[in-house]
């Protein structure tokens, strides 16, 4: 229930907006909100709910993989949280991605992707397969966001620190879908987050629709012909949402927007709050009045052209680190050679000082651009020989494996402390540790014991 007050200026305006239907959309601020989480496909075929599944669950309509909890659970302190299981997310927030529909082997870039929440619902709908470019321009949620990737298994993603500007001359016709998620006022959040509400400013809605269209304007030359671009915000005003996606279109003829099967789940859009342009109406509006969910506006943009293939780049890999990564991987790590195969194929190892990630080979060159994470952190170098790295544990299903240790979830949270726990003898060397079979990192075991490998910069207190 809101105990805050709404900026009043924003009342007036929704109400010169909403007309008669303005009651109902002000009284859903006093609702409990719905809390939402996503099944992660990379850990759970299907994104199906495991039958051993800790919290209830409800499906969300526009998202495949999304459902409904009950706000009395506390699922980010679950094992299963930590081991990538699922992602907490707002369910209007899976609207945008759900929309955009990536397919594996699409390459997709998410312009805006801090915290996470769309990067990796995007690489979950990937397998894997294609290449997804998450950038961040603010550091700080840029290393957040480089977490969450990490925690979901992702092993086909890049996460890049740049401005949007810095990228429109490096991808040139390259990606088939783009994700924005632009910088907006964060009406749609007031019920959801306080500090939205205390940062609305009239002055800020301006200077966010200035700052839409740039971002709209650097996205669109990334984009091969005939690739689709999904715009969302998490707003209510018009100027950021019909008014942007019309200022859009004026500028960039060479796109328009198209419907989605997912429409009918939303309200349209509002011609008559921008232009009058009778296309607006493909646009997509989520009212907390009318849906379980949070504010959000969706708009599908398609870029004219004929389908092309855009362009890759064939590295040419070290073939001497590709055998002892191999090595790692099979013997250290106890992975399948068909899956150690699997983790290399189509990948270029690099190396970052000490690090050794495996980059998805279509990607151009790294030099000039601020990176987090050259795709999946899968070694360490230690003087004459290859630790395995988290990620590569986190990465990793009990069917790619012949070994590995499962945990008890009192056993399992032990383990997120950094604490040591026990484990069957017959147990050596390098484990993906598990709990339910799904991994959370790595251990080494000895004599019935596993030692702890958890970062400590991710160890959870008691």
């Amino acid at each position: 229930m809101s105990d805050f007050s709404l900026p009043s200026g924003f009342l007036r305006d929704m109400q010169n907006l909403l007309g008669t239907e303005f009651p109902d959309f002000a009284a859903s601020f006093d609702k409990e909100r719905f809390c939402g989480l996503r099944l992660n496909p990379l850990k759970c075929k299907n994104a199906e709910i495991p039958g051993d599944f800790p919290f209830s669950l409800e499906k969300v309509p526009w998202a495949s993989e999304g459902y409904y909890y009950n706000a009395g659970d506390r699922p980010g302190r679950h094992p299963l949280h930590f081991a990538g299981l699922y992602y907490i997310q707002e369910p209007s927030a899976m609207a945008p991605v759900s929309v955009l529909d990536p397919k594996p082997g699409d390459y997709v870039l998410d312009l805006c992707a801090a915290p996470g929440g769309k990067s990796t619902q995007a690489a979950g709908r990937l397998l894997n397969k294609g290449l997804l470019v998450s950038n961040e321009i603010n550091r700080t949620r840029a290393s957040i966001l480089s977490e969450n990737v990490e925690r979901m298994g992702v092993r086909n993603a890049v996460v890049l620190n740049e401005s949007p500007s810095a990228l429109k001359g490096r991808f040139d016709s390259f990606f088939d879908k783009i994700i924005v998620d632009a910088p907006c006022s964060g009406e749609g959040m007031f019920r959801k987050e306080e500090a939205a509400v205390t940062e609305w400013s009239e002055e800020n809605v301006k200077t966010c629709i200035e700052r839409q269209a740039e971002i709209l304007d650097c996205a669109t030359s990334m984009l091969k012909a005939g690739g689709r671009l999904v715009y969302s915000t998490c707003t209510f005003n018009p100027g950021e949402n019909e008014g942007t996606i019309i200022a859009f279109l004026s500028g960039h003829p060479e796109f328009k927007l198209v419907s989605s099967p997912l429409a009918s789940f939303f309200a349209k859009g509002r011609p008559e709050w921008a232009n009058n342009d009778p296309a607006l109406s493909d646009t997509m509006r989520l009212w907390p009045h009318k849906l379980n969910g949070e504010g959000h506006f969706v708009a599908l943009l398609e870029k004219s052209g004929e389908k092309s293939e855009g362009y890759t780049v064939k590295k040419t890999a070290d073939k001497n680190l590709t055998k002892d990564l191999r090595l790692l991987f099979t013997k250290e790590m106890k992975i399948r050679p068909e899956a150690a195969d699997e983790l290399l194929e189509g990948t270029v190892p690099v190396e970052f000082g000490e690090n050794i990630y495996l980059l998805p080979e279509s990607f151009p060159d790294l030099k000039g651009l601020k990176v987090l994470r050259p795709g999946l952190h899968v070694a360490v170098k230690k003087k004459d020989r290859l630790e395995p790295a988290h990620a590569l544990a986190v990465s990793l299903k009990p069917c790619e494996l012949t070994e590995w240790a499962d945990l008890s979830e009192e056993e399992a949270l032990k383990y997120l402390c950094g604490e040591t726990v026990s484990c069957s003898p017959e147990l050596k060397g390098w484990l993906s540790v598990m709990t339910q079979g799904f991994s959370m990192g790595l251990g080494k075991a000895s004599g019935g014991i596993i030692k702890n490998h958890y970062p400590k910069g991710l160890r959870i207190q008691k």
